[in-house]
C-alpha cells in the first residue's frame, strides 16, 4: 500500500524590492517634496516680502523689489506706532483685543449650548430647526448688514463694540454650531445615559459630561473666531466711526490718504505686528485645531 506523506508548506518570504522599485518610490517621494516646497515658498513669499519691506527706507521701497532691504531701517516701526495724529497704534490693538475676546467668549458659550441641544436633546421639529440654521449660511453677510445697522442704530450702539460682540452670544455663527454638533455626535450616548441614571439633568450633563470631551471643537471655534474677528475689516468699518474706537484693520487703512498716497513702510511695519497675535494664537492651539476638525467629521 502506498503511503502518503504530508509535506509542511515552506514559508516563502516576500521578495525584497529590487533597485527599480526602490528608485521609483524614491523618485515619487522626492517629486512630492519638491512640489510641496514650491507651494510653501509661493505661500510664504508675500509674508517674507512684507517683513522685508517693513525694514526698508521709504526711498528704497519702489526701487528695490528684492525681499531683503539693502539697509535695515527699523525706524518704520516707531513711525508707524505713533504716525497717526491723536492716537497710537496701541489703541487699535487694545480695541481689537477687546472685540476679539468678546467674540470668542460669545461664540464658544452660545454655539456649544445650541450644539448640545441639537446633538443630544430631543424636541419637536429638531431636524427642521437645524436645517433652518444651516440655511442661514447661504445668506450673504452684506444682505444682513443694512437691517442690522438700522437695529443697532436704534439701540444707540454705533461707535461701540456692542454690535460686534452681543450677536455672538445668540449663536448667530451657524458654522460653529454645525462643527460642534458633528463633534458631539461622535461622543458615545452611553455616557449621557449613565449620567442620567446618576440623576444628572441636561445642564449637568452638558457641563460635566459633554463639554469636557468637546475641548478640541471648543478650541477650534475659539481660534477661528479670533482670527476672523481680528482680520475683519468690513463689519468693523460699518459700526465704528470714531478714531478712538478703531480696530487694527481700520487703523491700517489710515496710512492711505484720500489722494491714494500711502506711507508704505510704516503700514507694512504695523501689518507685521498685527500678524503676531494671530500666529501665536494658532501655534499654541494648532494640535487641538487639527483634532477638532478631524473628529467633527465623525457621526455617532
Amino acid at each position: 500500500m502506498a503511503t502518503t506523506t504530508a509535506v509542511a508548506p515552506v514559508g516563502v518570504s516576500p521578495a525584497a524590492p529590487g533597485p527599480a522599485g526602490q528608485k521609483g518610490r524614491w523618485y515619487e517621494g522626492a517629486t512630492a517634496h519638491v512640489v510641496l516646497i514650491a507651494i510653501l515658498l509661493v505661500a510664504l513669499y508675500p509674508i517674507a516680502y512684507m517683513i522685508g519691506t517693513s525694514f526698508k527706507a521709504p526711498q528704497e521701497i519702489l526701487n528695490n523689489v528684492n525681499v531683503l532691504p539693502r539697509e535695515f531701517s527699523p525706524q518704520n516701526y516707531p513711525e508707524g506706532w505713533t504716525g497717526i495724529p491723536g492716537v497710537t497704534f496701541g489703541t487699535f490693538f487694545l480695541n481689537s483685543a477687546m472685540v476679539a475676546a468678546g467674540v470668542v467668549i460669545g461664540n464658544v458659550v452660545s454655539c456649544s449650548l445650541a450644539a448640545f441641544a441639537f446633538a443630544r436633546l430631543k424636541f419637536p421639529l429638531r431636524g427642521f430647526w437645524f436645517a433652518i440654521m444651516i440655511g442661514t449660511l447661504l445668506l450673504p453677510h452684506h444682505v444682513l448688514i443694512v437691517p442690522q445697522y438700522v437695529l443697532f442704530n436704534s439701540l444707540e450702539w454705533i461707535n461701540t463694540p456692542l454690535p460686534l460682540i452681543v450677536p455672538k452670544f445668540l449663536a448667530t455663527e451657524a458654522f460653529f454650531v454645525f462643527l460642534m454638533v458633528q463633534f458631539m455626535r461622535g461622543i458615545p450616548r452611553s455616557l449621557d445615559e449613565a449620567a442620567e441614571i446618576d440623576g444628572c439633568g441636561p445642564y449637568r450633563r452638558f457641563f460635566f459630561v459633554v463639554l469636557p470631551l468637546t475641548k478640541p471643537a471648543l478650541v477650534t471655534t475659539a481660534v477661528f473666531s479670533f482670527i476672523w474677528t481680528w482680520n475683519d475689516f468690513f463689519t468693523q468699518l460699518v459700526y465704528l466711526n470714531d478714531l478712538d474706537a478703531y480696530t487694527v484693520p481700520i487703523g491700517l487703512r489710515l496710512f492711505l490718504d484720500s489722494s491714494g498716497q500711502a506711507a508704505i513702510a510704516p503700514m507694512f511695519a504695523m501689518s507685521v505686528l498685527s500678524l503676531v497675535p494671530v500666529f501665536l494664537f494658532f501655534l499654541v492651539f494648532q494640535r487641538l485645531i487639527v483634532d477638532g476638525i478631524n473628529t467633527s467629521g465623525i457621526k455617532g
